[in-house]
């Protein structure tokens, strides 16, 4: 298991890295010993990503801006791109956006006032893609001369003077600083005035990376994707069981190792070494599946938008198949193959080449099902899922054969064969359909196609359901049935259920949450109409002020980094927070404190911080401090960004971005909590 999570560790840690390298700035000083000189700035922008202009329409994301320090030269004009920007309207802000992608340059013509001048560049902005938003800075210093002469340049011996005294002062500024950085253990200068008025503990402002990065490879968190995978693969290997193709084959093949065995002790071993070798044939293809996709790849598609739409549609084909459309199944070949090397091989063997038969024969029933699984075990982004989702489906399978074994008088009491068995195929028919719509959902969300909004996807849902429903009650037949004449109880009540889920999720098209399935709808921020009621809102919006108020109260703090601009944080609030448990935890176990990463409120004087690349920032605004402490603080850049600290600024639980998992969230929420609470009892 470690060797696990230290693989899915090699994977998770460039998310941070990755949001960080979204804009690369390159400068160059044009014109230089010219009465006309410019400075340009060139932004690379990564694939995917889209940079904000500098008149990017107020009530969108946040817009590029441009500060510029001069001495011995002025400012003609404002920057200029050397290409348009691109319009696009905005559906969650509901304005036409203005931005980049590519690479653009932006030039700011100068007009020297003396021989000697200097700029000081400094560019904020955001950058946001399908996944979040990133804080976009760049900073650069400009030195040129030019041709021109002005009254302060005709003396020769006072125009040094200056020259030298400024020179001076520079490098004693250059030197404080380094002074600075090799005197503190700290990485990173931090403000030391506390500006929002707070005397601020120190180590609130402490890096905590290496904390955040023990709880991300939380074993409890992966032990859990494991178990559901398990018991996910066990429950398909059971329904696989009562499948047509499965179910006969049970008390045949029993009933053959009975004949063929003189003891019970030979008939129970035969059994079992049966019972292994199906479950060593389906373990073997979960291994396939990882060796040939590879763990990276595995990461990649519970969000690749491409894996997605291609899932959708496989899962369409299966529930078509078990509906009675057409038969998966495999070359009659294999099949006489595995019949040949039963005949022509003894013992064990030959046992292992009559499972490899099984296999193959009942393919048209199992290998919808294997589909489906390995589909979920390879969203789990866990690389030994699909292995451990196979050997659950083949111990529920390859249990009957040795259990019966052992208990043959059992076999009298096992329902026999007939039309109910089809029912199970049509039935799971109708659950493919619905789960591959939670597929078609991703990709529609990744894309923006917009077809498969919530209420589209709710009123599938209901109609999917309803149709079930009715086909339970004998209302709806397919190819393959038998004439219903008679509903039997257990059918009825089936029916009754599924009728009963479709009327639950009416609700859904007015906006209610519908918890139950919120872990396969699209958002709530995706319908149009909606009556429900129910945001969360922060208690404060400084991030000293917050903690002080979690030492008064005895709360932990969650800290969510946001911005006005940040699409995906209205996503997160609108899809995750809505939840009432979610709420519920959020108003009464945390301090909630929401900081603005593009607040534009002014500090009530400037600071100079040094990044942990040895570049020195001013931060202007309060959007400035908050987004530096998030990258000095956690090594993050993204929004949103979720943490739980404690009064000290301590992590408790992994770090939270952007991802619409009420189920997950809950359990960030309460790993939060339970780490709390043991440090008080401590």
């Amino acid at each position: 298991m470690k060797k696990v999570l230290s693989l899915l560790t090699t994977f998770l840690i460039p998310l941070f890295t990755i949001a960080q390298d979204a804009v690369s700035w390159s400068y160059k000083l044009i014109g230089d010993n010219t009465d006309s000189p410019a400075i340009e700035a060139t932004a690379q922008i990564s694939s995917g990503y889209h940079l904000y202009s500098v008149d990017n329409p107020a009530g969108g994301s946040n817009p590029l801006v441009f500060y510029f320090d001069t001495e011995g030269c002025e400012l003609v004009g404002t920057p200029q791109a050397n290409k348009s920007y691109i319009t696009e309207f905005d559906d969650v802000f509901e304005v036409d956006q203005h931005f980049y992608d590519g690479s653009v340059t932006f030039t700011q013509k100068l007009k020297p006032l003396s021989k000697n001048y200097k700029v000081e560049l400094e560019i904020k902005g955001q950058a946001c893609n399908d996944s979040g938003c990133v804080q976009i800075y760049g900073s650069h210093i400009f030195k040129g001369t030019s041709p021109v002469t002005s009254s302060s340049d005709t003396t020769p011996e006072s125009n040094p003077a200056p020259e030298k005294e400024e020179s001076s002062i520079e490098k004693a500024e250059e030197l404080a600083i380094m002074t600075d950085s090799l005197q503190s253990s700290e990485p990173f200068m931090t403000p030391a005035a506390n500006l929002s008025g707070v005397s601020a503990h120190e180590s609130w402002w402490e890096n905590v990376e290496a904390e955040l990065m023990v709880f991300s490879d939380d074993p409890q968190q992966q032990e859990r994707s494991l178990w559901y995978i398990l018991i996910a693969g066990f429950i398909g290997g059971l329904i696989a069981l009562v499948t047509p193709c499965v179910w006969p084959m049970i008390p045949m093949t029993v009933s053959f190792f009975l004949k063929q065995n003189k003891t019970k002790r030979k008939s129970v071993m035969t059994a079992a070494v049966y019972g292994l070798s199906i479950i060593v044939i389906y373990v073997a293809l979960g291994i396939v599946v990882t060796v040939l996709f590879g763990a990276s790849a595995l990461n990649e598609l519970a969000t690749s938008a491409g894996f997605n739409v291609a899932f959708f549609v496989l899962l369409v084909i299966f529930a078509i198949s078990f509906m009675g459309g057409f038969e998966l199944t495999l070359p009659s070949s294999w099949t006489n193959k595995m019949d040949s090397k039963v005949d022509a091989t003894s013992g064990y063997v030959s046992i292992f080449f009559m499972a490899f038969t099984l296999a193959l024969v009942s393919f048209s029933c199992t290998g919808p099902i294997i589909g489906t699984l390995l589909v979920e075990a390879a969203a789990t982004s866990n690389f030994v899922s699909p292995a451990v989702g196979m050997f659950g489906f083949a111990l529920a399978l390859a249990l009957p054969f040795s259990l019966f074994a052992m208990f043959p008088t059992m076999l009298k009491s096992v329902p026999k064969s007939g039309g109910w068995m089809n029912t199970v195929k049509v039935v799971l028919g109708f659950l493919e359909l619905a789960l591959a719509l939670k597929f078609l959902s991703v990709a529609d969300l990744a894309y923006g196609w917009r077809i498969l909004d919530r209420e589209v996807f709710v009123s599938l849902w209901i109609v999917i359901f309803a149709l079930l429903g009715i086909y339970l009650l004998g209302k709806i037949t397919f190819p393959h049935d038998d004439k219903v004449e008679k509903v039997g109880v257990t059918r009825f009540l089936l029916g009754v259920i599924s009728l009963a889920f479709a009327v639950y999720m009416l609700p859904g098209l007015w906006g209610a949450p519908l918890k139950s399935i919120s872990a396969f709808s699209p958002p709530l921020s995706t319908q149009d109409f909606s009556l429900y009621e129910g945001e969360v809102h922060a208690q404060v919006e400084d991030y000293e002020q917050g903690m002080l108020l979690s030492k008064e109260l005895g709360k932990p703090v969650l800290i969510d980094f946001s911005g006005y601009g940040c699409v995906n944080c209205r996503k997160m609030e609108a899809a995750v927070w809505t939840d009432p448990e979610v709420k519920k935890s959020i108003d009464e176990d945390f301090v909630l404190i929401t900081l603005m990463v593009d607040e534009k409120k002014a500090l009530p004087e400037p600071i100079k911080v040094k990044e942990k690349d040895g570049t020195v920032r001013t931060l202007r605004t309060y959007g400035d401090k908050w987004s530096y402490l998030q990258r000095s603080k956690f090594g993050a850049n993204a929004q949103p960004f979720h943490v739980i600290v404690d009064g000290e600024g301590k992590p408790l639980a992994p770090s939270f971005v952007y991802k619409e998992d009420i189920p997950a969230y809950k359990r960030f929420l309460n790993q939060g909590i339970d780490n709390y609470n043991k440090k008080k009892i401590k």
